[in-house]
């Protein structure tokens, strides 16, 4: 295979630099149920899915509130944060994306944030036009590091997981984009805390320096 099928992004962290709204969110949201917590702390729950990621933190701290109350809560906090808050897509973004557009290569979200959230960041940063399908974490049993999020995703987008390349900023993320058989691009993001991303074909600090000729050469 010598063509790139897709291009598959996470969102947070990769489109918007949301993760330290994710991080607020989450202390915030512990705060009400009176548990304090850190940054560092949540880091290790980048690019898990929020009923993963809350299931582990109701079982650690004990909270009595149901799963789905704390899920609910999660979302509306978020939402009223990101309502609050100046967001635009990460530098280059745009570029890329339009790039990715002129030459036919379909475009998909694959999240590990809620449904409702996915839909009102890529219309806060006024990218939807260019995103052929997004999946959410939310809606799969397992999410990165395991790979059911990216096949799915190429699954609805009828072509071949190992013609696809992934952006993605966790080390949950990459290793879920190779065990999929996709190629991925690792981007450090500084406000994603201190992320692996060694098993990544390729890693960049800038979304500026990914543009089609690098995407195309990575031997699909």
């Amino acid at each position: 295979m010598n063509q790139i099928e897709a291009a598959i992004f996470d969102m947070d962290g990769v489109l918007i630099d949301s993760e330290p709204l994710h991080f607020m969110s989450d202390i915030t949201l512990l705060k009400k149920l009176n548990i304090e917590t850190t940054k560092e702390y949540h880091n290790k729950y980048v690019g898990f899915s929020a009923p993963d990621k809350w299931r582990e933190i109701k079982d650690a701290f004990n909270i009595q509130n149901s799963l789905q109350e704390i899920l609910n809560m999660s979302v509306l906090t978020k939402l009223e944060l990101l309502s609050q808050s100046d967001f635009d897509p990460i530098e280059g973004i745009p570029e890329l994306l339009e790039t990715l557009n002129i030459h036919d290569i379909p475009v998909a979200v694959a999240s590990s944030s809620s449904g409702r959230f996915i839909k009102e960041v890529l219309k806060k940063i006024r990218v939807e036009k260019y995103i052929k399908t997004w999946v959410s974490g939310e809606n799969l049993e397992k999410s990165k590091p395991e790979p059911d999020i990216f096949l799915k995703t190429a699954e609805i987008l009828q072509v071949n997981p190992r013609g696809c390349v992934v952006v993605e900023d966790s080390k949950n993320g990459v290793i879920a984009a190779k065990r999929a058989g996709m190629k991925c691009i690792g981007f450090v993001n500084v406000n994603s805390g201190n992320q692996d991303l060694s098993k990544a074909d390729i890693i960049v600090d800038k979304i500026t320096k990914i543009n089609i000729n690098n995407l195309i050469s990575m031997e699909y």
